[in-house]
């Protein structure tokens, strides 16, 4: 069976765990992702890299996949998520050096890390503040990158009840983490 060249009919044969469509895929738009991601930033070398480990994801978490309505517009929300992810991870290994150039010191590095697991303990901490309807809200707005409209349609409720939900989660977690 040869498998559409269309992005939405690859989608779902990737959802139904056909690899051959996430190359086809890949090939249709590998292309398009890079001189996109070129846009977002100039270092093709970290670019290329992201959109590989685009696929990568998209192949591990296949049998997890939604539904999307336009692939292309997810493949570069998700690529570009990637990329500045990507930079901040290179921003904070920058910011482990001191200002002559040399490495930190094991303390810094130790306070560094303390400081990041403080972060994650108020961040879960916050997060479990919220009912899980907030947190699927919240997943899909900020995560998924949906629209309000897409996610009353998936959420089953009208776009105002979603605008409200995702508005009093943020309001929790704003007090929770303001601590």
């Amino acid at each position: 069976m040869k498998l559409s060249d269309k992005p939405a009919a690859l989608w779902q044969k990737i959802r139904e765990g056909e690899k051959e469509a996430l190359f086809l895929l890949y090939d249709d738009l590998y292309f398009h992702l890079v001189r996109y991601g070129l846009s977002v930033h100039s270092d093709s070398d970290l670019v290329k890299d992201c959109v590989g480990q685009l696929f990568l994801k998209l192949w591990d978490r296949h049998q997890t996949l939604n539904a999307v309505g336009n692939v292309q517009s997810y493949l570069f929300t998700t690529l570009r998520r990637l990329i500045i992810n990507a930079l901040d991870a290179e921003s904070k290994v920058r910011n482990m050096k001191t200002e002559e150039g040399e490495e930190a010191s094991y303390e810094q590095i130790i306070i560094a890390r303390e400081k990041d697991e403080e972060l994650k303990k108020n961040l879960q901490s916050a997060l479990q503040a919220l009912s899980p309807r907030q947190m699927e809200l919240i997943r899909l707005k900020f995560f998924e990158d949906l629209s309000y409209e897409e996610i009353a349609h998936v959420s089953a409720q009208n776009v105002k009840t979603s605008y409200n939900t995702i508005y009093e989660a943020i309001k929790t977690l704003r007090l929770k983490l303001k601590v």
